[in-house]
């Protein structure tokens, strides 16, 4: 039978190469649909481990291993993304990035490094254990419609897995320290949609107001009517949050402008009040803009849907990781409300979606999430690669001592 103390060893051993991984992506980012590199790079790692792999969405990768215990029809996913950002990189290390305006600021060089390392763990392992494991390395979750739609669409974990037990990922957190692991049983992350809107009023001079029609007015007036969508019409109880993050009106002290230009988020946990909320959205914008005389022209783009993470297979997690690591490794963690593609997974297999912390408890300021800043505490692969493994083969079935 499997033992923990196994595992351990096999990590401890990989670390170096898994943290060398992550250097090498570090230095080497791409953007969403585009990481070419990175893929030959993951299929070069799976071929030296001697591990099947297909293509998928692009540029997105699926490597098979099958358990040479017994035999099952059981498969569990695994899924790390392998995008970056177009961010310009603002720390100065041996591995910063070489594409410039390009970033890994979101820790998904180090999501694709765990796996790789889990990858060698569960080769190593094979023949200890029953099932099958797909190794998904998905591209462009940082941009909508998302590579986890694309990989869904085209059908290859059906026919790669057939009876997909279980879809597994993670995500690092600077909000938990170094290896403490985080759960949010249920509702987890929050739905996204984009909303890109223009204002089309009249121009004029400034001192001559009433011979134009100011978009900047009606744009202040319609930025706190849209308010009203979370602080009147959503049930107090479902988590709503209506963001504008720009705004473009370009007059000058005494020129109104002809147009605004705005851009913006809503995100919630609630499919069906998503749905109702957007055509208050629309309603507000239209109806607004014609009273007050101007034309709007509206696009919202349907983003990533609400990521639930299956209760049972929570519980199993929670259970599994208290066994395993000390007590106060693991954290409950509330809902959050950035959003993740990893959802479409939630709305068709049963899945989770785990945090890792990443924060050295000794680093005076720990940068957040798509911060040109950001950096992470490599030491949480000892914690990560554990609990993906041990996760990952309790879903199989296999027990492990």
């Amino acid at each position: 039978m499997l033992t923990s103390q196994e595992i351990i060893q096999l990590t401890q051993d990989l670390y170096e190469k898994v943290v060398a991984y992550r250097r090498h992506l570090h230095k080497h980012p791409e953007l969403s649909f585009h990481e070419y590199e990175t893929s030959a790079f993951v299929r070069k790692q799976l071929d030296i481990l001697e591990i099947a792999w297909e293509e998928v969405a692009g540029t997105g990768v699926v490597g098979v291993i099958e358990g040479g215990k017994e035999v099952s029809d059981k498969t569990v996913v695994l899924r790390a993304d392998i995008d970056a950002l177009p961010i310009l990189e603002e720390i100065q290390s041996g591995f910063r990035s070489r594409n410039e305006g390009v970033m890994h600021a979101c820790g998904h060089d180090f999501h694709t490094a765990n796996l790789l390392g889990v990858a060698s763990i569960l080769k190593t392992l094979k023949n200890s254990f029953s099932g099958k494991i797909l190794l998904l390395f998905q591209p462009a979750e940082e941009k909508i419609p998302g590579g986890a739609r694309a990989v869904l669409d085209s059908g290859c974990l059906e026919k790669l897995g057939g009876n997909i037990t279980a879809v597994l990922g993670l995500h690092v957190s600077p909000r938990l320290l170094t290896g403490e692991i985080g759960l949010c049983p249920g509702r987890f992350m929050a739905s996204s949609d984009e909303i890109y809107l223009k204002i089309k009023g009249r121009g004029g001079h400034a001192a001559e107001p009433n011979r134009a029609i100011d978009p900047i007015m009606i744009t202040a007036q319609l930025l706190s009517t849209l308010q009203q969508v979370v602080s009147r019409k959503a049930d107090p109880s479902i988590p709503s949050v209506l963001t504008f993050g720009k705004i473009v009106g370009n007059g000058a002290a005494n020129v109104i402008p002809d147009d605004v230009w705005l851009e913006g988020t809503f995100r919630t946990m609630d499919e069906s009040w998503r749905k109702q909320a957007l055509q208050q959205v629309e309603e507000i914008v239209f109806k607004t803009t014609e009273m007050l005389g101007a034309e709007a022209q509206l696009e919202i783009r349907n983003g990533y849907p609400v990521l639930i993470n299956d209760v049972s297979l929570s519980q199993q997690f929670i259970a599994l990781m208290l066994d395993y690591f000390s007590p106060d490794c693991f954290r409950n963690v509330p809902e959050w409300m950035a959003a993740e593609d990893f959802a479409y997974y939630s709305h068709k297999y049963p899945s989770l979606f785990f945090l890792v912390g990443i924060k050295n408890p000794l680093t005076e300021v720990q940068y957040g999430l798509h911060n040109a800043k950001f950096d992470l505490d490599e030491k949480a692969f000892l914690n990560s690669m554990q609990a993906l493994t041990l996760a990952c083969l309790r879903f199989l079935g296999n027990e492990c001592k």
